[in-house]
């Protein structure tokens, strides 16, 4: 009785990871390999040149406001006939959003974004080389162990993975170059370590499995290079949508909400972001359903549907939305049919990127992945959808972060099919990690802070990365 009683007032033991790691995060010999940390999707900030603006990252007054015609017109992605990767802005990203800074009712604020990891890694003796360089925390000459891929995260995710090759090169001459300096070691091998969060981790698996390539205009698979992967030893993926989320389809069908006395961002701009539909949920897995027949699954990346529906660019009532964003088009009849052909580009292009990561590829000798999963919050996992209005409803909540499934992280292909006890994915991972928390506190949890520093710094490898020298 005393011990049961005494529980109710002990606090859970703090993991002391400096005291655990300590003589791990004090070498930076060069078989330490640098890490890459890639955010998920509104997980780097977005600047506007031209007008020195803030587009996302900054909720205060001067920053670019969607309720506004420059404001959004600023946030949203052009649209019109052109190739998408054509349809090109003045936005750039500009550092990962380590914090989010609001101001409300007067009060500034500052919410915790990426800020956990930095300091996860931090205590691993990794050294930011965006916080050294920016005289944030003073890292003396350290900066070349860690780097923060920034991106944005509007665009098309095969057009950032191949972004994050040339990031990769650049880093990896820059890694060569300190490893000569420090270590008198000539062409060093280097190797990277990636820990990529939510849809940052679809970024870095078409990036080993594909490289630079680009998906083939036809609508064919790419021929698997594992063109990513010499550059690569072990990746951790925290909260990815590897079989998308229901997040996504609410969102571009109603818009967004992002808190309290915050702007609302309309469904016709986030319809104007290549990558949301790119994290739409697969139709084998039955997560959209008809209302009067929940036997009978929809295609959400079917076009038709949503043109049918009036989803998205499609809803007759976002007109408003589309006569901001193309001021030089008159004729709303003109402006529906580019903005209806937009989608279609946009939903073509998401089938092939879905398909190019679904197929089982098992990485080559070297290359480990690992999963870090949420499973204790009810999270939607189907929604059915009314014939005559084309509403969602959330009727099913599964295992998950809040935002992404379970079985979304584990990409499982019992959903939908054949049950059978032992899990079946095309995902080749090492392990998996599963967690009590929310999508983006998953990077908080002590738990997840202890195992992701031994994964990196003290787990044996298969093929520990050496230096080589001509």
């Amino acid at each position: 009785m005393l011990l049961s009683g005494a529980g109710c007032f002990m606090r859970p033991p703090t993991t002391e990871l400096a005291l655990i790691y300590n003589r791990s995060a004090r070498d930076h010999g060069p078989r330490r390999n640098p890490i890459i940390v890639i955010p998920g999707i509104l997980g780097s900030k977005l600047w506007d040149r031209p007008t020195d603006t803030a587009v996302w990252g900054a909720f205060e007054p001067g920053a670019a406001n969607p309720q506004d015609p420059v404001g959004a017109r600023q946030i949203a992605l052009p649209i019109g006939d052109a190739p998408l990767t054509e349809l090109r802005d003045e936005v750039e990203a500009n550092g990962v959003l380590d914090r989010v800074r609001v101001r409300m009712i007067g009060v500034p604020l500052e919410v915790q974004a990426y800020a956990g990891i930095l300091r996860t890694l931090g205590a691993g003796g990794y050294r930011d080389e965006a916080l050294g360089l920016g005289g944030e925390i003073d890292y003396g000459s350290d900066h070349y162990t860690c780097f923060q891929f920034d991106y944005d995260w509007r665009r098309d995710n095969v057009e950032n993975a191949r972004r994050l090759h040339d990031f990769i090169q650049e880093k990896r001459a820059y890694v060569q170059a300190e490893h000569h300096k420090r270590f008198g070691i000539v062409d060093a091998d280097v190797h990277f370590d990636i820990a990529a969060h939510s849809m940052g981790g679809l970024v870095t698996r078409h990036f080993l499995m594909y490289g630079d390539a680009d998906l083939p205009s036809d609508g064919s698979l790419p021929p698997l290079t594992w063109a990513g992967a010499p550059y690569v030893d072990r990746v951790i993926l925290i909260g990815t949508p590897n079989a998308g989320a229901l997040d996504a389809l609410l969102e571009l069908v109603h818009g967004k909400e992002t808190g309290p006395l915050l702007p609302f961002y309309p469904p016709a701009l986030l319809g104007t972001f290549p990558s949301i539909y790119q994290l739409l949920p697969r139709a084998r897995h039955g997560a959209v359903v008809w209302a009067d027949d929940q036997s009978a699954t929809i295609d959400p990346l079917d076009p038709a549907v949503w043109e049918d529906l009036q989803w998205g660019l499609a809803a007759p009532d976002q007109d408003a939305v589309l006569e901001v964003l193309m001021p030089e088009v008159d004729d709303p009849a003109t402006r529906r049919d580019v903005a209806l052909a937009t989608q279609r580009r946009m939903l073509d292009r998401a089938r092939a990127f879905q398909w190019a990561l679904d197929r089982p590829a098992p990485p080559p000798p070297g290359l480990e992945m690992f999963l870090v999963a949420g499973d204790a919050i009810p999270t939607p996992n189907r929604v059915s959808v009314t014939r005559a209005s084309g509403a969602l409803t959330v009727t099913d909540r599964a295992p998950g972060d809040g935002i992404v499934p379970r079985s979304s992280v584990l990409l499982d292909e019992r959903i939908g099919g054949r049950w059978e006890s032992r899990l079946v994915s095309p995902l080749d991972f090492r392990s998996a990690l599963l967690l009590p928390d929310e999508h983006l506190d998953l990077t908080m949890s002590e738990v997840f802070r202890d195992n992701v520093l031994f994964w990196l710094l003290e787990e044996p490898r298969p093929q520990p990365a050496e230096p080589r020298a001509d």
